[in-house]
This record gives C-alpha cells, sequence and structure tokens, in this order.
C-alpha cells in the first residue's frame, strides 16, 4: 500500500471512512496521512498509544481557524480502540518548498507577513504551550532514547554527541527562560517551508498546516526553523544572507543572532 505496509499501517478504512485515500509519504511525523482521490481532504491517522497526541493537534486546528489566521478546518474525527483518525480540509496551492528560488524570493515578503499576523494572535487567549521547558523535556527524552538524528543536526555538529550538545544549551536555558518570558507569542512550533502553503500564481500565503506544536514560545523558536530551512533552498550564501535581511526587514524585528542560533541547536534535538 505505502512505505508503511507491513508495520501496522492504521488507515482511513479501520475507521470505516469511505471513499480513496492516497498514502503521503513525505514528512516526518509518525502519523500515517493519506489524501483523498478528489485532494479535498486529508486523513491522518496513529494508532491508540498517539491518540492524545493527535487529539491535541485537532484541538490547536479548531482554535487557530478562529483566530483569523488561515489553514485546514477539522471535518471528523475518530477514536476508536484501534487508534484515531483525524480528518481536515486541504489548504489550497504548494508547499513554498516546492516554488522555485525566484518564486519563492517573491513570495519572501508575503510569507513574512503572515508570519507577524499569526504571531501578532493575541497569546493570552492562547491555551496551548510550545515554550522553552517544553522544548527542553522533549529534547532530553530524544536524547535520552538515542534518537537524535544525525542529519537534521547543523553538519558542524553532526559528529558530537547529542549529550554534550543538549549540555551546552541547557547552560543557556536561563538566559533564554528570561527572555522568553519579555517575548511570548503564539508560535507555529514548526514552522517550515513545507508547512506554508502558497497559491503558485499570486504568491499569496493561503495558510498554515501541520499544527501539533502551535502554542505560546518565544517568538526565535519560529524564526530560527524557518530562516535555517530556508536557508538550504537558495541558489547560493549570498542570497541566503539577503533573504534573512529582508525578512527581519519586513517582519519588523532587528534579529537576535544568538537567540537564532540557540533555537537553530535546540529543535533537531526535539525531533525522534
Amino acid at each position: 500500500m505505502d512505505d508503511h505496509s507491513g508495520l501496522g499501517v492504521v488507515s482511513p478504512a479501520m475507521f470505516g471512512i469511505g471513499g480513496h485515500w492516497l498514502p503521503v509519504t513525505t514528512g516526518e511525523s509518525g502519523a500515517f496521512v493519506f489524501r483523498s482521490a478528489d485532494a479535498g481532504r486529508y486523513a491522518k491517522c496513529v494508532p491508540v498509544a498517539d491518540t492524545a497526541d493527535l487529539a491535541a493537534e485537532r484541538d490547536r486546528i479548531v482554535w487557530l481557524s478562529a483566530q483569523a489566521v488561515p489553514g485546514s478546518a477539522v471535518l471528523d474525527w475518530y477514536d476508536t480502540g484501534a487508534g484515531a483518525c483525524l480528518v481536515t480540509s486541504a489548504v489550497s496551492g504548494i508547499p513554498a518548498d516546492q516554488l522555485s528560488a525566484e518564486d519563492r524570493r517573491g513570495a519572501w515578503d508575503r510569507i513574512a507577513d503572515a508570519v507577524r499576523r499569526l504571531h501578532e494572535v493575541p497569546v493570552s487567549q492562547c491555551p496551548f504551550h510550545w515554550g522553552l521547558d517544553t522544548m527542553i523535556a522533549l529534547a532530553r527524552d530524544v536524547v535520552a532514547r538515542e534518537a537524535v538524528n544525525p542529519q537534521f543536526l547543523p553538519f558542524e555538529q553532526q559528529h558530537t554527541p547529542p549529550t554534550d550538545l543538549l549540555t551546552r544549551l541547557a547552560q543557556q536555558a536561563p538566559q533564554r527562560r528570561a527572555q522568553e518570558a519579555h517575548d511570548t507569542v503564539v508560535c507555529h512550533g514548526d514552522l517550515c517551508l513545507p508547512n506554508i502553503m502558497l497559491n503558485p500564481q499570486t504568491l499569496d500565503v493561503s495558510g498554515f498546516i501541520d499544527l501539533g506544536r502551535l502554542g505560546q514560545a518565544d517568538r526565535y523558536a519560529d524564526l530560527a526553523v524557518l530562516l535555517t530551512n530556508a536557508r538550504e533552498t537558495w541558489t547560493d550564501e549570498e542570497q541566503a544572507q539577503a533573504a534573512d535581511v529582508a525578512f527581519a526587514e519586513r517582519y519588523g524585528i532587528a534579529l537576535d543572532h544568538d537567540r537564532l542560533r540557540f533555537y537553530r541547536h535546540l529543535d533537531p534535538l526535539t525531533w525522534g
């Protein structure tokens, strides 16, 4: 059926969801994701052990859809002894990483505007958290399980023991925690280019997807992921540096490169 066949696939059919569903094999989550044949819906299915995490993502989608921030909508929710399945509407357009470098540069100001609008949602109204303490706790778990993927790390860190990397970051935690307290916003939590959908004709942002980590956090938790991921897609280092400057100017911030570096190094340790 797909790359997961033989590994206990949890599929829409297990929940009695009709129609023809095609497996989606991109992405890093452990969920089984399917797209409807008409491309209008997505189904994310998980075994029972991951039901709570998927329910939390469902709640985040419902909440964000009420905040005038474009994204998907929850269509159906299934929770059985076999696991759970979340059905959402598709967000029109294509992921930002699938644009040419030229088109992505043309959309860059629009992306900065959309991220700023997300970060301007009143944080007092957000019931979800994705802050420094949550990230470090998750990183400790991933590192303890020896589940860090070296390919997610910056090249210069790929041969350093993850325990050493985490120790260095933990030493900065008091300073970063104080910064977070004064600069908390509603963050996407995984603000990489594939999670930003764009209209390929107008280059407008049509919505954010994959909201499982959305919550209150230091804005640099988002900015570090986005700028690092985008840096890998520009044609050369000069263009990458120019893009960072252009984003900061449009977003309205003087970039703190120490904070960027901290979250750029912490994020890879939270996946595993």
